[in-house]
């Protein structure tokens, strides 16, 4: 492969031959003047993931169903940063970057970026799919950032790849409510200054908006919790979000913001990164309240008045409190009266039969060890049943760890789940790595796609449920492990057994109990769905959502291949075109109405009665304005694109205007 290309501008040319002599140099031993996080970095690329300096290497992108994949494993989390996101954008817009969000693997999941420099990004790396893990590509900005949990700059010649040495990357991570790396928020420039200083401020801009993405979705995932807010700030008690910490009904720390773990860590005497330190932990423990006392503190009015001294540093802090939503039903009342459902599996379905009859039947089993296999088509919310049934057993302190079976590569599934130990193979971490199964003791193992595991996996997967223990690669010593075990499928698991693709020992020991999520074309309560949905995306002034029953009706006919992952796309298109807070027909996309009346073969009449009055309607606007669709528009009122949607709907047509 050659190292440069001869048709390079001399200059580009000369940058890389001199900045791949300093990694050799690096390589050798050698000393260079650059950042000690960007040294550790490049020997790290160069030790640990065997890179070479002098090789120059393509951009990795992934497959589209792939990217979709990692889209929707962290689908409530991009819904959240997606408001922060273009609020950064907005603020450096005009200025040469481009934004990026990728996942906590370093895939890119989210762009923003002026489109007349798109078609250099892309060749550049910033855009849709493209991987930055530092195992790939080197010292960048996301790849390191995921390497390290900081914040940081790599500039120009800091990148370890000498194709890169052109950008200029700004990168923070975002962490979920375990204090696990969720994403990574990265602005990039394609040309930059010379000077490193020159980004110190998009480094502030990049770490603020981190914080408040990672708080605000803290905060709206944990809402049936009690949310603790510190500040250091008394001036600004009122607004400055510093410090957040969740806690359960018992005053027990479940979840933090990155700077609430770092606080959390100082108390502790600790790394923040080793959050099984807190987690768990009463806060009584850090600070001098109890869960008693918290109510005190949930009034807004006079926050600087309302001070906890942490018990370590004897520093106080401003706190302010918010209760939850709805108070959590404790295990032992759940076991009292098992028929009245925790508020997280009632947040499953409306008054369906089938799965109200199911959701019942899973209030008895909440707290046992038993396995849980749900079956159901893509987008029925399995995942989502299973999240539900962790929050609401007695397991919710602890982690739900989600893995996607179909998703992880075939050589690094048995990595992934079972950790490995540090040099047991080529690539492996320094440190080695911990593994999914480990990372979900105390908590729940959530096997999304279980039909799709290799085989040579689903032996080792049997013998750890059997043992309730679990040897990382390259390890002589069991680890005991303690979690319940979910999983889901769309297939027909009995079915491979007999092909032989799954293992039967390993079916019957995953279906004690067996859940079915019917489709949502089988659903009775649609409309209950779209009102919950509906709820929690309001109108741009505040206002509540509704829906018109013609709208409604047009979405009950129509058959929703993609289930409820689709019915959530239809809504937030609805969502983003509506002008009013309901939503009308007119503000649906066109895709249920072409398929609706294809729904039930042989069916004749599935949209309301009174569509083709509307058609006529219609046609006599148009025909009154002489088939201009402008002139159209302004006699109803309406844009000329949402004519254009109603035309479409309604099967009119234009006709040649007269001459």
């Amino acid at each position: 492969m050659p190292i440069l290309s001869p048709s390079e501008d001399k200059d580009i040319l000369s940058a890389k031959v001199e900045h791949i002599k300093e990694l050799v140099r690096v390589a050798e031993g050698g000393s260079t003047n650059r950042d000690d996080l960007i040294l550790a970095s490049w020997r790290r690329c160069i030790d640990g993931h065997k890179l070479d300096p002098t090789v120059l290497r393509p951009a990795v992108i992934v497959e589209d169903g792939r990217l979709r994949e990692h889209r929707e494993a962290m689908e409530e989390l991009l819904r959240t940063a997606r408001f922060g996101v273009e609020a950064l954008y907005s603020q450096i817009s005009g200025l040469g970057y481009l934004l990026l969000l990728t996942d906590q693997n370093g895939i890119t999941v989210d762009y923003i970026g002026d489109s007349a420099v798109s078609e250099e990004a892309r060749s550049a790396g910033l855009h849709h799919g493209f991987d930055w893990s530092e195992t790939l590509v080197g010292t960048n900005g996301v790849g390191t950032t995921i390497a390290t949990g900081e914040a940081l700059v790599v500039h120009k010649s800091d990148h370890f790849d000498a194709t890169h040495i052109p950008l200029t990357c700004t990168a923070a991570p975002i962490f979920d409510a375990a204090g696990k790396l969720a994403a990574v928020l990265d602005v990039a420039a394609l040309m930059s200054p010379e000077e490193k200083s020159s980004q110190f401020l998009a480094l502030q801009m990049v770490k603020n908006f981190a914080h408040r993405i990672e708080t605000a979705n803290l905060i709206r995932s944990c809402s049936r919790n009690w949310i603790v807010k510190l500040t250091s700030n008394r001036a600004l008690a009122e607004v400055d979000t510093e410090y957040v910490l969740v806690l359960d009904s018992s005053g027990n720390i479940t979840g933090f913001n990155n700077l609430g773990a770092r606080l959390l860590a100082e108390e502790f005497a600790t790394d923040w990164r080793n959050t099984a330190m807190f987690l768990g932990r009463p806060i009584s423990d850090a600070f001098d309240c109890e869960i008693d006392s918290l109510t005190r503190y949930v009034a807004s009015h006079a926050i600087e008045r309302n001070v906890v001294r942490s018990r370590s540093s004897g520093r106080n802090l401003f706190i302010q409190v918010v209760p939850p939503k709805t108070i959590r039903v404790l295990p032992s009342a759940m076991a009292e009266e098992d028929h009245k459902l925790h508020p997280a599996l009632k947040a499953v379905a409306g008054e369906d039969a089938a799965i109200q009859k199911n959701l019942k039947k899973l209030a008895r089993l909440l707290n046992t060890n038993m396995s849980i296999l749900v079956n159901g088509e893509t987008g029925t919310g399995k995942e989502y049943l299973a999240k539900a049934i962790h929050q609401s057993s007695a397991r919710a302190r602890a982690a739900f760890v989600p893995v996607n079976c179909a998703a992880l590569p075939e050589n690094l599934i048995e990595s992934e789940l079972f950790g490995y130990e540090a040099g047991s193979f080529t690539g492996a971490l320094d440190k080695g790595k911990k593994g999914l199964v480990r990372e979900a003791h105390g908590g729940t193992l959530f096997l999304d796609e279980i039909g799709d595991m290799p085989l040579a996996s689903q032996t080792r997967l049997l013998r750890v449920l059997a043992e309730r223990e679990v040897t990382p690669i390259g390890g002589a010593k069991p680890t005991a492990v303690d979690m319940r075990v979910i999983a889901a499928t769309h297939r027909d698991l009995l079915d491979l057994v007999k092909q032989g693709k799954f293992r039967e020992d390993l079916y019957f020991r995953l279906n004690g109990a067996t859940i079915a999520l019917p489709a949502l074309r089988d659903r009775s309560d649609l409309g209950w769905i779209v009102k919950q949905l509906l709820e929690k995306r309001p109108y741009a002034d505040g206002t509540a959502r509704s829906i018109s029953a013609t709208a409604l009706g047009v979405l009950s006919a129509y058959h929703w291949p993609g289930n409820i992952r689709e019915l959530l796309n239809v809504i937030d298109f609805a969502c983003a075109v509506a002008s009013d807070p309901e939503v009308g027909i007119d503000d649906l996309p066109d895709q249920v109405f072409t398929r609706a009346r294809e729904a039930i073969p042989g069916s004749v009449e599935l949209l309301p009665a009174d569509m083709s009055e509307e058609a006529a309607i219609l046609r006599q606007h148009l025909a009154q304005a002489q088939w201009n669709v402008s002139a159209a528009a302004r006699l109803l009122g309406i844009d000329r694109t949402t004519l254009h949607r109603r035309m479409r709907r309604l099967g009119v047509t234009l006709r040649p205007r007269a001459t």
